[in-house]
């Protein structure tokens, strides 16, 4: 083999191998390192006169099992009086959804129903009730939305700690700090509750170095309304567009680890990855309408930085795994000490495919070690097939709400039941 070829190799086997583990190890490190000891700054809302008025946006899909619950929490909020509007979108739902929230609308005039016959999508029914609600507003210019998920339980002063950052200027979106809601940890929940955690301390120490995280957490988070701009409707993730337009109007984007909200993480590996392919799809999209942003003489090298150790990295993970791997092969042809990583990867291959095999052969049963590794391919094989059904083209936002939603839900439900 050719000297310039060998080398060509090392350096994709080496440089692949540092990017992956920049991505996973270092930058975490690096921010945990640098924040220590910081805060985000006191500059806050503190009065209920202070406080704007605020409206939730929340898209529905056939979602009886969690919606009841949802909407308690929403509604025990110690938001000022007067100052909190709900806007529910159902999109077409053919259960008990609507029966729910219209349950609550007598005692509760704040909260409004409206139904798209069809399906049309979560960005759409998004994009229509922000503009109810605009019209609802008595001071548009200083009037927030929160972005919410159906499945999401708020702590009641979350709330406040989310819009309370509003008071700055510079600052117009904040991120909630999403918990686990659930107890039973099956599946591959702990990975999951384990993912969520380690994407709360990054994107939190992003916006408190930097002044910018890389896309709220999609489950809840605020905004100021007048930043608001309508999502494309063939989008698939809405989250990180709306932070990015945020940035790229030259304001913050920030996660209060305070505004705790709590939503159950996914047991269903197989559902788990339904989805993150689904948002896979969304985020190369993202990717290439804001491939400005990421240019350091564009976006600017902090955001820069952010988003390619953050975002970038994992997103072209398959990309990079699948050329440690190739590379990887060719060298040990010609030199032993690459058996060593070559040796590593069938041995990690071996151990994610033993725990599909206990899987299968005796459901609940299965060694953490075995499940984290088989988690992390799963996953980047999520993330390239979500690539590809970016490249053919993404049709719209239609979903369809996971088992896991639904199933710990129904649990909690039922329990509610007996208590009262």
């Amino acid at each position: 083999m050719e000297p310039a070829l060998v080398l060509v190799l090392s350096v994709v086997f080496w440089g692949s191998v540092f990017l992956i583990g920049h991505n996973y190890v270092v930058y975490p490190a690096v921010l945990a390192f640098l924040g220590r000891g910081k805060s985000l700054p006191r500059e806050r809302f503190e009065t209920d006169e202070e406080f704007p008025e605020v409206a939730v946006l929340m898209a529905v899909y056939n979602e009886e099992a969690v919606l009841r619950r949802t909407l308690e929490t929403m509604l025990a909020s110690d938001y000022p009086a007067g100052k909190l509007k709900i806007f529910v979108g159902s999109d077409g739902s053919t259960d008990r959804s609507h029966e729910i929230v219209e349950s609550f609308q007598a005692n509760h005039p704040e909260l409004s129903l409206s139904v798209f016959h069809g399906r049309n999508g979560k960005i759409r029914i998004v994009n229509q009730l922000a503009i109810a609600a605009r019209v609802s507003f008595g001071e548009p210019e200083s009037a927030a939305f929160v972005l919410c998920d159906a499945n999401v339980a708020w702590t009641p002063g979350m709330l406040r700690n989310l819009v309370r950052h509003f008071d700055r200027d510079d600052v117009s979106l904040v991120g909630s700090n999403v918990v686990d809601a659930s107890r039973r940890h099956e599946g591959i929940a702990e990975e999951e509750e384990a993912y969520v955690e380690r994407e709360n301390r990054v994107k939190y120490y992003e916006g408190l170095l930097w002044g910018n995280t890389m896309g709220a957490f999609g489950a809840c988070y605020a905004m100021r309304a007048s930043l608001f701009r309508p999502v494309p409707e063939n989008f698939v993730v809405d989250d990180f567009f709306l932070t990015m337009k945020c940035i790229e109007a030259g304001q913050k984007a920030i996660v209060d680890p305070e505004a705790v909200c709590h939503e159950a993480v996914s047991t269903d590996i197989r559902e788990e990855f339904r989805r993150k392919k689904r948002i896979a799809a969304g985020n190369y999209q993202n990717m290439h309408y804001f491939r400005k942003l990421y240019r350091p003489w564009s976006g600017g090298w902090a955001n820069w930085f952010a988003f390619w150790s953050h975002k970038g990295l994992r997103w072209l993970g398959p990309m990079l795994l699948l050329a440690a791997m190739a590379s990887c092969l060719a060298l040990s042809f010609l030199s032993p000490i690459y058996l060593v990583p070559l040796a590593t990867f069938a041995i990690s291959f071996a151990a994610a495919g033993l725990d599909w095999i206990l899987a299968k052969c005796r459901p609940g049963l299965h060694v953490k070690s075995l499940r984290y590794v088989r988690y992390f391919y799963s996953m980047n094989a999520a993330l390239l097939l979500g690539f590809f059904s970016y490249a053919r083209g993404v049709r719209g936002s239609v979903w369809e709400p996971t088992r896991r939603v639904q199933s710990d839900a129904v649990l909690a439900e039922r329990q509610r039941v007996v208590e009262s």
